[in-house]
């Protein structure tokens, strides 16, 4: 069974991924966008190493954090008992009032027992692995060429053992600072423990602010903990997933680049993180969006970079990719789409700030804003779109679309409310009324169910949200059999969902969408399934990796796939859990 065998370290300016042999998969620099300086996820030939192994082909190893941190330990033991462990920690911290996270991976090989033989490789690339990066030699670092800043290695492992690729037996701890930009001048080990030190108080301090309940906290913790890492820090802008071109399942092509931020996960990322009372990343995440709201007067396309860039040019690279599946892509197309749900996101999104006491200082949009989101949904709600799934040649009237105009109207019609703005509910209710005659008519009174579009015979998972977001009453008749009908036609052979079960672009889905699982966790809390919503999600939280870390997509075999991990997962576990936890009464701890 496929299982991606790595895990995730970064600090909200840069993300590392870590196997299972310690081996460097795939780390962007300057920017989660950014070329690769590490890429054998896509290309083992091309994509360089930065790897320390050991010598023994007996060898086993298993990986964890340390407890409540993103700190990543990948432990091996040795044929004769010898033992040793790296340990992968990008710093973050505070200081002088501010986050100290800078582009340094710091990698502490710490020796547990005995003397074991080891071999470190560090062989960058630049330009999508095209060039191998030159090496020249300093007093005690190495520093690689071809960049647009210095790229150095500081460590105090002899510098040919590295530079030769030679074994060395490891007889004492040893520590290594791969940095871009300004490099490591301080010392180096002492750096290196007091910045270990102070990034595990940082982790452990902000789980510990986390507002959970009792239910599974591990898993809960963990997502908040990616979810996290997936935020660009100096804008707001929280990716979608840090990787691209990760197969959605093998041989199909879908394979996308998911380093940007799309505006639909605006209202789930919001929710989750309000969720666990972590208002400063929604209060940077508002910040973002609010900057794309004030530019966008036409039309607010669906995703935008971490410094809200409107082209992003999707292009194919000469990789063989991801287990050989290509096209290995840079970019995305689906800015180009039209997806106009995301009007009604946004707005249902910034909802709380205004009536969630507890968020009054992260501002609010001006009444003219409101009003400019609202003549968007209003200018859209005739037109056909893309959908949630962004088909590239199909366009719809999505239910999916119109019910978050219906939402959005609504949410701008309880901010007229609080506002005390008359004319704007108004106008908010005669949106939510056209928004509900178009989710009407894709109701199919023989299948007692709604379709994915107006005029579509085929059922949508995104349709789950109908119940989820009280668009149906989930305690009616007509709540409980369109549940049932999903049930009946989307329900993967192992319990997860199908997005859609019809051909699209591509031809016939053949893994599950994971978020998909997850609305139908909420949408059976909703209903009152309460012990339903619970056995499901026990078999889904089933389907993440050693380190509880979730993937896009997963096979009926239980196989991940996808970009890795994938925010909107984590996010819809947070989601679930929430709502079981609301629906079970389970005291929650601040």
């Amino acid at each position: 069974m496929h299982k991606y065998k790595m895990g995730l370290i970064g600090n909200c300016s840069f993300m590392a991924y870590v196997d299972t042999s310690s081996n460097v998969r795939w780390m962007c620099m300057p920017r989660f966008d950014s070329d690769f300086l590490f890429g054998s996820l896509l290309d083992e030939e091309k994509g360089g190493e930065f790897s320390i192994r050991p010598v023994d082909s007996r060898a086993e190893s298993h990986q964890y954090y340390l407890p409540n941190t993103n700190i990543l330990a990948t432990e091996f033991v040795m044929s004769d008992g010898s033992r040793f462990r790296v340990l992968d920690y990008a710093p973050r911290f505070l200081q002088v009032s501010r986050a100290f996270k800078p582009l340094m991976l710091f990698r502490k090989i710490e020796l547990l027992n005995g003397a074991p033989q080891i071999k470190i490789v560090c062989t960058p690339t630049h330009h999508y692995g095209q060039h191998k990066a030159e090496v020249s030699e300093g007093s005690n670092h190495l520093r690689f060429l071809g960049y647009n800043d210095q790229v150095r290695l500081t460590t105090d492992v002899p510098l040919a053992y590295i530079k030769e690729e030679k074994e060395f037996v490891l007889t004492q701890n040893k520590y290594l600072c791969f940095s871009y930009g300004i490099p490591l001048e301080a010392p180096l080990a002492e750096t290196a423990e007091e910045f270990l030190f102070k990034t595990t108080q940082y982790w452990q301090k902000w789980v510990k602010s986390m507002s959970i309940s009792q239910l599974y906290q591990e898993q809960v913790i963990r997502s908040g903990l990616v979810l996290k890492l997936h935020q660009y820090e100096d804008t707001g802008g929280i990716i979608a997933a840090g990787t691209t071109s990760l197969p959605e399942f093998p041989g199909s092509t879908r394979n996308w680049d998911y380093r940007y931020c799309w505006m639909r996960d605006t209202y789930y990322t919001l929710n989750a993180l309000n969720s666990i009372g972590h208002f400063e990343e929604s209060e940077k995440y508002f910040e973002y969006i609010v900057n794309i709201i004030r530019k966008e007067s036409n039309r607010i396309q669906p995703l935008f970079s971490i410094t809200g860039e409107h082209k992003l040019t999707e292009i194919e690279i000469p990789l063989s990719g991801y287990l050989g599946n290509t096209p290995v892509r840079i970019g995305n197309d689906a800015f180009t789409h039209i997806q106009n749900d995301v009007y009604g996101q946004v707005l249902a999104s910034i909802l709380p700030m205004y009536i969630d006491a507890r968020l009054v200082h992260l501002g609010r949009l001006d009444h003219e804003n409101i009003r400019q989101l609202m003549r968007l949904i209003s200018k859209t709600m005739e037109e056909k779109d893309a959908g949630i799934w962004e088909f590239r040649n199909l366009s719809q009237h999505h239910t999916y679309t119109y019910l978050f105009h219906w939402a959005g109207a609504k949410a701008a019609k309880r901010i007229a409310i609080f506002t005390k703005d008359e004319a704007m509910q108004q106008e908010a209710e005669v949106l939510m009324d056209k928004a509900a005659s178009y989710i009407e008519r894709a109701y199919d009174p023989e299948r007692k169910a709604y379709m994915q579009a107006v005029d579509s015979k085929h059922l949508d998972a995104s349709c789950l949200q109908l119940i989820t977001m009280h668009y149906l009453d989930p305690s009616s008749e007509k709540a409980q059999l369109h549940l049932q009908a999903m049930e009946k036609e989307l329900m993967s052979d192992n319990g997860l969902f199908y997005r859609y079960v019809h051909k699209d672009d591509f031809g016939l889905p053949e893994t599950t969408f994971l978020v998909c699982s997850f609305w139908y966790v909420e949408a059976l809390a909703c209903v009152g399934r309460v012990d339903d919503a619970v056995k499901t999600l026990d078999r889904v939280i089933q389907h993440a990796n050693h380190l509880n870390l979730f993937s896009e997509d997963v096979g009926v075999d239980g196989s991940q796939w996808g970009n890795f991990p994938q925010t909107y997962s984590h996010v819809g576990l947070m989601n679930a859990v929430y709502r079981i936890s609301a629906k079970q009464d389970h005291p929650t701890f601040y």
